[in-house]
């Protein structure tokens, strides 16, 4: 992807906000990153994606090197890679620890099964990709290989990633994701949810086509 670098931070640094506004980037967690020429943009080691400033933004080739001086990419830059290099039609990566998709993570559980019409057809299920360390290539084949056939994936222990071809997109399936896993904990009050059947889900399946 060659556009703009200038613009291309500037929708890091925005997005990146409404993940902080939403909480679904607490602190320091969390990373954002664009493909560029031939390699990435992504948030620098240490920066909040809640409180991004230009500086907070590095250019680094898919080796995982810096290209710029005195920026050091984050530590998850060869998950991104991993993503890149495996979906050309990816420019954009959002990862973050949203509490309610953490939540699921954590307890090891997927979000695979047909419960809401819109997750079914946007997501068509969200997997849980084996733990790993943080950073480790053994994270980036745990969880990229789900990317050959889903967009989001949960980590579990860790937390959640998508990719999309814009960044706008991207943030919107987070959103959706994030209210998704929250109304199926909260479906726990009441007995637990009620699933589709799968050729209800098929049938939304068959409405991307």
């Amino acid at each position: 992807m060659f556009c703009n670098k200038n613009n291309i931070t500037k929708e890091i640094i925005e997005y990146g906000k409404l993940c902080g506004i939403k909480n679904y980037t607490p602190g320091y967690s969390g990373n954002i990153s664009a493909r560029y020429k031939e390699g990435m943009l992504i948030t620098t080691s240490g920066s909040a994606n809640g409180y991004l400033k230009n500086e907070h933004i590095v250019y680094t080739d898919f080796d995982g090197n810096s290209l710029e001086k005195g920026k050091k990419p984050s530590s998850e830059k060869f998950l991104h890679i991993g993503i890149y290099k495996k979906r050309p039609d990816i420019n954009y990566i959002i990862h973050v620890h949203a509490p309610y998709l953490s939540t699921f993570a954590s307890a090891g559980k997927d979000l695979m099964s047909s419960i809401m019409a819109e997750n079914v057809f946007y997501f068509g299920g969200i997997p849980l990709a084996e733990y790993a360390l943080p950073s480790s290539m053994e994270l980036v084949e745990n969880t990229a290989k789900f990317f050959d056939e889903y967009d989001a994936v949960l980590m579990e222990n860790h937390g959640f990633i998508v990719g999309s071809k814009t960044i706008e997109d991207a943030y919107l399936k987070l959103e959706l994701a994030e209210s998704y896993a929250q109304v199926v904990l909260n479906t726990q009050i009441l007995g637990g949810p009620k699933l589709l059947t799968s050729e209800q889900a098929q049938a939304i399946l068959n409405l991307r086509k």
